[in-house]
């Protein structure tokens, strides 16, 4: 799943019964799969264990027993399973249909591989009769999109924006940047006014917080071709912003020596503890910091583009829910499926645990209950990105491709044209053998 810092979420909460209404005149199936559709018996559910996870059952438990009410005959099984070894366990479900569970939450980057290994069944058809689908998000949607098709329902979405430490800015004389080029500016001038601080933490294996660099100046990770994709990521745009957030690491702000192994944790963490006067965090990170140094002495705008007043395009990172095709209670575990992730169940869970809805309304609403949500609010309306819609990603992902072009830039042993070269090339070679 995309690289946040907290990569799983809650889910679900008491379902409207006009959502379990729809659900329950949902069409036939637009895919294929078990040909048993049982309309009563036991739905297996796999959600994600949560580091605090009290208040998510919570919300799961009443879903479920909504779900239950309306239902007459079904019964919901939930098991909470480790996010580090949910690859393992859902690959080996989709092998084996028997033990497999019938609804699954799963990281938005993982759509299209669990697209390819035949796990995941379509249900275009059920999503877009669904009245509440037509609110969805539009990068959240496309999370669930592989080839035109929908494989499950976003549960939520996370972006980052610009922490920033109110007092630090205001004892250097330093303004709050409005554009790319100031930003880079502000953080050498802070850590030039604060040595003992880091201007604006960054991290080479950061890939999340350097994109935001790179779509600014219209760079791309890939392209389309056909059906499949083409790295992007050497082209001229992208060279542009890979060149603007290396020239964050050096002894002017964030030391490559301390700053080139840093991922996204590390670089709230700087900020949360008062070592980095900025940070780009998600609203994921708002807790973290609250528990820090930083409490009271901090505030957050969306991340700025390079022209001024525009907002640099955030990764659109979150989770989503499936129906495994393997499942013999088809018309039931689409119903559950959105019952997990209906506008009511979204907002609840916004309220247990901070996630923001996949639902412009419902998001609007929790901008109004939580000011902190404000800055991450306008970065998702002012338009997000996501990872090309292929199994390919997620090798590229955990082979670290674009961590390493970072850090042999910033460590010296290749400029960027090289080193964007090397990367475009293992993007490709992996996009090319998940097409095959």
């Amino acid at each position: 799943m995309k690289r946040i810092s907290r990569t799983s979420l809650p889910v679900a909460a008491l379902v409207l019964s006009s959502v379990l209404g729809a659900a329950a005149c949902a069409p036939q199936t637009s895919g294929g799969g078990a040909k048993e559709d049982e309309k009563s018996g036991t739905l297996r559910v796999w959600l994600f264990q949560e580091v605090a996870n009290k208040p998510k059952e919570q919300v799961v438990e009443r879903t479920v027993a909504a779900f239950e009410r309306a239902h007459a005959g079904a019964k919901v099984e939930v098991e909470y399973i480790p996010v580090d070894t949910r690859a393992q366990r859902i690959k080996a479900a989709f092998n084996d249909p028997k033990s497999a569970p019938d609804v699954i939450e799963y990281g938005n980057t993982d759509t299209a591989g669990y697209v390819k290994d035949g796990g995941l069944a379509d249900v275009s058809a059920e999503f877009a009769a669904w009245a509440e689908a037509k609110d969805t998000d539009p990068t959240a949607k496309q999370s669930v999109t592989v080839d035109g098709k929908v494989y499950g329902a976003p549960l939520f979405v996370g972006v980052r924006a610009l922490y920033y430490r109110t007092d630090v800015l205001k004892e250097a004389g330093v303004q709050v940047p409005t554009t790319q080029a100031e930003l880079i500016s502000a953080a050498k001038a802070l850590h030039k006014a604060r040595p003992e601080m880091y201007g604006l933490a960054v991290g080479g294996a950061y890939t999340y917080g350097a994109m935001p660099f790179v779509w600014a100046g219209g760079g791309e990770l890939a392209t389309a071709e056909g059906s499949s994709y083409r790295s992007a990521i050497n082209s001229e745009a992208s060279r542009k912003g890979i060149t603007a957030y290396t020239s964050l690491f050096g002894d002017d702000n964030c030391p490559a020596a301390k700053c080139a192994e840093m991922g996204g944790n590390d670089t709230v963490t700087a900020f949360a503890s008062g070592k980095a006067a900025m940070a780009i965090g998600g609203d994921f990170s708002h807790a973290a910091v609250e528990a820090g140094k930083a409490k009271g002495k901090y505030a957050v705008v969306p991340l700025p583009g390079v022209e001024k007043g525009s907002v640099a395009p955030a990764f659109a990172g979150g989770n989503n829910i499936g129906v495994l095709k393997s499942t013999t209670h088809r018309t039931l575990a689409v119903d559950l499926m959105k019952s997990l992730t209906a506008k009511k169940t979204q907002g609840e869970l916004f309220d247990a645990m901070g996630f923001l809805p996949t639902f412009g309304d419902v998001r609007a609403t929790a901008a109004k209950k939580q000011p902190y949500v404000a800055p991450f609010v306008k970065t998702l309306d002012a338009g997000t990105k996501f990872v090309p819609a292929s199994p390919g990603w997620g090798k590229i992902d955990a082979s670290l491709v674009l961590p390493t072009m970072f850090q042999q830039i910033v460590s010296g042993k290749k400029d960027v044209v090289a080193a964007s070269d090397e990367a475009a090339k293992k993007m490709d070679e992996a996009f090319g053998a998940s097409a095959k």
